[in-house]
């Protein structure tokens, strides 16, 4: 047995295939998950409202092995797990334990019976997220809604009752600007520690006399280039570890450590010189452009005495991650993303996402067209805050028939039938704090742009799943002024009938 080494197990996902929700059962001989769990349960009830056809079909595009190659893991164990993650807060490793040991959420993903096994390794969750990017996740948003949705998808929705459909049917009818638009914007800061330029100098430094040295053991070069490693980190800690810095001695120890990485940079170029390819990969070479970058930056900032510059880079693990001012008062700078959210009746929908700070009133427009986009007519009147609130805007939304909520120009009237209340715009502010204390979209822990992308995303379907979970379908809020009295009483027999049976097949008895 001697020199015998153990293989690591990874587990391996599982390859049972997706079972339509269409699929008719049996009187009789039902799944033993069907015949025993309750039916009052939040994950089975959340189940029975996703259109799983639909979100299965978005996510197998992505895929692209239709015709070849082997079959991937179940599509719906792919999304459930990923709201399953979003809705508890876990992390990737403790939601595939979670779905292990909980009943309940393997129905929601699609199991037929109770399995002690892992579904998949938690690996996976990275090619989850590239799979579904921010473009997937918004499109799944909006068709579980019932809104946007084709003619492909209204098949596949088995009678739900999509917006287009009773666009359709009232086509006669004019079109009249109708409910309410609340916008605004916030930050979703990275799971990345406060970055200074000493530290991202430091950390490229480090990183730089890495490169170095397997530059120069993959040929073992006569002489190995001197980095003075240890002087530099000695130079680093003497001032990093002080509790209060002047902004001198911070100058003075950014000047040495941009000394020592435009050393090491140089050693690396000429180690280069010397080989017929590069003999870096794909990683390594994307962390030398990034760091030479930081250091045309730095260099740029120390000589010219500025603390900004454009597309500047934080992190050289993350070099997609930007400064974020926001002017709070506990973090006036965040680092991550910026987002664009707007709120229809409760309903949360990412109009934007960019890496780079902006202004949020050009998204304003863009915002109320994409509400016509959904709902087939503009919105009866628009809450934003005062960035929003420019001279264009006014004259944009008032040639549209929109009235705007906000504080007017000029000088202040006593009375503003205009003016905002503050607790107006709470339920906007309100989705940000639940999507960021209950969800996790305060600390963003995905590391890739595209990852992190989908992350957000997957947040605010989330938020929309919530709220979801114990109503009927939006299409029916939004139009709950049009119903005659005996519409209105099938309606609330409707949401009764919610915990004993799927509203989308009892909107389909309904006609």
């Amino acid at each position: 047995m001697q020199g015998f080494m153990a293989k690591a197990q990874k587990n391996r996902a599982s390859k049972q295939s997706y079972i339509s929700q269409n699929q008719l059962e049996l009187t009789g001989f039902e799944t033993p998950f069907s015949r025993s769990l309750r039916k009052d349960n939040r994950w089975v009830k959340l189940a029975d409202k996703l259109p799983w056809d639909i979100l299965v079909s978005t996510y197998l595009k992505q895929m692209r092995n239709s015709d070849t190659g082997a079959d991937g893991i179940n599509p719906r164990v792919a999304i459930g797990a990923m709201i399953i993650k979003h809705m508890c807060a876990l992390s990737d490793r403790e939601t595939v334990q979670q779905i292990q040991e909980n009943m309940y959420m393997q129905y929601f993903i699609g199991y037929t019976s109770f399995s002690d096994e892992i579904p998949f390794d938690p690996s996976l969750f990275v090619n989850f997220r590239k799979r579904l990017g921010i473009d997937q996740i918004n499109e799944i948003n909006e068709k579980i809604l019932g809104l946007n949705s084709s003619d492909d998808d209204k098949q596949g929705m088995s009678g739900s009752h999509s917006y287009q459909q009773e666009q359709e049917a009232n086509s006669e009818k004019p079109a009249t600007n109708k409910g309410k638009l609340i916008t605004d914007a916030t930050a979703c800061p990275q799971d990345i520690a406060y970055p200074t330029d000493l530290n991202v100098l430091n950390d490229a430094r480090e990183k730089t006399e890495q490169i170095i040295d397997l530059l120069y053991f993959i040929e073992k070069h006569k002489q190995k280039p001197r980095t003075y490693r240890k002087i530099a980190r000695k130079d680093y800690l003497r001032t990093a570890q002080k509790k209060t810095k002047s902004k001198k001695e911070i100058r003075a120890a950014n000047k040495k450590q941009l000394s020592y990485l435009k050393r090491n940079i140089k050693h690396i170029n000429h180690l280069l010189d010397t080989y017929q390819e590069i003999p870096l990969d794909k990683k390594q070479y994307k962390y030398l452009l990034v760091i030479q970058e930081v250091y045309r930056q730095q260099r740029y900032m120390h000589k010219n005495r500025v603390h900004s510059v454009e597309h500047r880079i934080v992190s050289i693990h993350q070099p997609h991650v930007r400064p974020i001012v926001r002017g709070k008062s506990n973090a006036k700078t965040e680092f991550g993303a910026k987002i664009n959210v707007s709120l229809m009746n409760g309903y949360a929908f990412l109009d934007e996402l960019s890496w780079e700070a902006y202004n949020e009133g050009q998204f304003l427009i863009p915002a109320v067209e994409d509400y016509k986009r959904r709902f087939g007519y503009y919105p009866e009147e628009v809450m934003a805050d005062k960035i929003y609130c420019n001279r264009k805007n006014r004259s944009e939304l008032k040639a549209l028939g929109i009235r705007l909520r906000a504080k007017p120009l000029g000088r202040p009237k006593a009375v503003s039938e205009e003016h905002v209340r503050p607790g107006e715009r709470n339920p906007i502010e309100g989705k940000f704090g639940q999507a960021k204390t209950a969800y996790g979209m305060n600390r963003v822990k995905a590391r890739l742009q595209q990852t992190s992308e989908s992350w957000i995303a997957t947040i605010i379907l989330v938020l929309n799943l919530v709220k979801m979970a114990g109503e009927v379908p939006y299409s029916l809020i939004s139009n709950f002024f049009t119903f005659s009295a005996k519409e209105v009483l099938k309606i609330t027999t409707l949401f009764n009938a919610v915990l004993a049976d799927s509203w989308r097949y009892q909107l389909m008895k309904m006609g």
